[in-house]
């Protein structure tokens, strides 16, 4: 009975699902008919659409044409009238210039009659030069035979006689106006420099080529030397610096011409010395510390010497060099310390002549940078430095001047001649320099040579320390004249030939004496 009914029950659902299925294709299909009549009253109406915008395209692009020929119609018009116009101009034009070659031809007949009558009138004066030179000739020779010179030989007189008397007039008139010159330019020269030297008093230290290390006791001496002399040979290779150990007592001696590798050896030393333990390998670990610590105090001199001269916006490797200038010296004079008289000289003499304080200090404080490196480069330190300043971006004046301070390269520029003066005051003043005994003899005598050398000159005597030359000359082959310009030759041979600080001044003397007997 239970199987009957679940049979009854599948089959009533079979039959609800074949009805459902047949009733769903139905309105399925009536949908589909539905959107069939939908699609093709679409498309009717889209068709009928397209054809009205079609002919209302066709009446815009009509009413287009029209006005694009209605333009061009009044283009090609407006253009006509154009055409016209430059013909009517170029008709007045082409009347205007036959009237101009009208006149160009009447003009031209004009011009042909003038020179016709300037060709006659100029055979005319080549016919009256002729004659004058024939008479010129002849009167020539009359004078000739009447004087009893040639041309030449009177001309060859009269040229002498003038040249003698211009000679003597024009250096009697170049010693007065010099004079003039001189007398205003040193007084004014006078006051500026002393001016300049009063406001400022630097400290003289004079350089060593030796340092002293002070030892705490005697015992220390051998330590430094070491086994069979191992520690002290080591200290001198890796520093370049001679030890010396001598009966002084507690204290070693470094010798080197390089301030700059005495200042390491002494840095190692000390330090070595401080720890106690002394061997060669940590003798050159010690001396590469105090080579890297070395280098940045350099940074930091050089940084603090732009800073006390007030100059700034250097470029860090001129800086740098600045730095190294601190162990440097010239004539026993600290070259660093040397630069930073000359910029501050070169600022107060640059103040007192109302020039660029600024761009004086600049070149003052870099005039000697190519000593820094000039132990590394060929060639003078002046033009060493020009060539760093040049790669380092600075100014042309700044070149220059640091280029010309010594006459490597002549002074064109008030900023060179003012780097060349406070050069010579910062060099020049006493206690600044120390100088051998034998180039001090050597100059003095190169100085008396070269006055005597001169003709008419009878003695010649350096005084002053080489500062002054007085010349005697002959009066009778020397005249008060000559005696001025002689002085002038003297001092252009003087600067030519010699290298010397400051100035040196030349003293012509000329003495005529009259004796006589009353018996």
């Amino acid at each position: 009975m239970d199987m009957l009914h679940i049979v009854y029950i599948a089959l009533a659902g079979a039959v609800g699902i074949l009805i459902g299925v047949i009733c769903h294709n139905r309105i399925l299909t009536k949908r589909i008919g539905d959107a069939n009549d939908l699609a093709k009253r679409i498309v009717e109406e889209a068709r009928k659409e397209a054809q009205a915008q079609k002919k209302e395209i066709l009446l815009q692009g009509q009413d287009d044409l029209f006005n694009q020929k209605r333009e061009q119609e009044n283009e090609f018009k407006e253009r006509e009238r154009e055409v016209k116009a430059k013909e009517r101009k170029l008709s007045e034009l082409g009347d205007r210039l036959e009237e101009k070659l009208e006149k160009a031809t009447l003009k031209e007949h004009e011009n042909l009659a003038v020179e016709k009558d300037l060709t006659k009138k100029e055979r005319q004066l080549a016919e009256t030069e002729e004659y004058l030179n024939t008479r010129i000739d002849a009167e020539e020779k009359k004078l000739e035979e009447i004087a009893g010179l040639t041309a030449e030989e009177a001309k060859e007189r009269l040229f002498a006689e003038v040249e003698a008397k211009t000679r003597h007039e024009s250096a009697r008139m170049i010693r007065q106006i010099e004079t003039e010159a001189k007398e205003t330019g040193d007084r004014k020269a006078k006051e500026i420099i002393c001016n300049v030297i009063q406001r400022y008093a630097g400290d003289y230290v004079g350089e060593q080529t030796v340092t002293a290390v002070n030892l705490p006791s005697e015992d220390m001496k051998g330590r430094i030397i070491g086994r069979e002399g191992r520690n002290i040979r080591a200290i001198e290779a890796a520093t370049g610096v001679d030890l010396i150990i001598d009966d002084t007592p507690e204290t070693v001696i470094l010798s080197a011409y390089s301030p700059l590798r005495r200042q390491v050896a002494k840095m190692a030393l000390e330090r070595l010395i401080q720890d106690g333990r002394i061997h060669p390998a940590r003798i050159e670990d010690i001396v590469q510390k105090c080579e890297q610590e070395l280098d940045v105090q350099v940074r930091e001199v050089g940084e603090q010497a732009t800073f006390d001269a007030g100059v700034h916006g250097i470029h860090p490797e001129i800086v740098r060099l600045l730095g190294q200038l601190r162990y440097r010296t010239s004539f026993t004079q600290n070259v660093l310390q040397h630069s930073l008289e000359v910029s501050a000289l070169c600022g107060m003499m640059a103040a007192e002549l109302g020039m660029d304080v600024k761009k004086a200090k600049r070149a003052g404080l870099l005039h000697d940078i190519g000593k820094a490196v000039d132990h590394e480069v060929e060639g003078p330190h002046a033009l060493i430095g020009a060539d760093l300043a040049k790669k380092y971006n600075e100014g042309k004046d700044i070149i220059h001047a640091i280029a010309a301070h010594h006459e490597d390269v002549r002074p064109s520029t008030a900023l060179a001649v003012l780097v060349q003066a406070a050069d010579s005051i910062s060099g020049a003043r006493p206690g600044a320099r120390k100088e051998l005994l034998e180039n001090y003899v050597k100059r003095l005598e190169d100085l008396e040579g070269i006055a005597t050398s001169f003709e008419g000159v009878a003695k010649a005597y350096a005084i002053q320390a080489g500062r002054e030359i007085r010349v005697m000359v002959n009066p009778e082959s020397v005249d008060d004249d000559t005696t001025y310009l002689l002085c002038k030759d003297i001092s252009k041979k003087i600067e030519d030939n010699l290298t010397y600080p400051g100035q040196i001044r030349v003293t012509v003397v000329r003495e005529r004496r009259a004796v006589g007997f009353a018996k």
